[in-house]
């Protein structure tokens, strides 16, 4: 399954350089699972005027390597994942 989720550029590039490798998202109507792809699509609320205007056209796509609801609030997953080549 692949799951599409906006994501700050202060995030996004984190990611991007290899610093960051774990997402921490609401799983209610999700079911982030192992080997799930997600898509994380660069969202930037201060550009544009409407929501889809806020996308930069910016993605990285990424596998899940594992999933832990552990010691977090109720719906809440930490997901790790691993960057897949585009």
């Amino acid at each position: 399954m692949t799951h599409r989720l906006k994501i700050l550029p202060a995030f996004f590039d984190a990611i991007e350089r290899g610093e960051k490798k774990f997402e921490i998202r609401d799983n209610t109507d999700r079911g982030f699972q192992r080997g799930d792809t997600i898509e994380l699509l660069e969202y930037d609320p201060r550009k544009g005027l409407t929501e889809r205007e806020h996308y930069t056209g910016n993605g990285l796509l990424a596998q899940i390597t594992y999933v832990s609801d552990y010691n977090q609030p109720p719906n809440q997953v930490v997901m790790a994942f691993s960057l897949m080549d585009a």
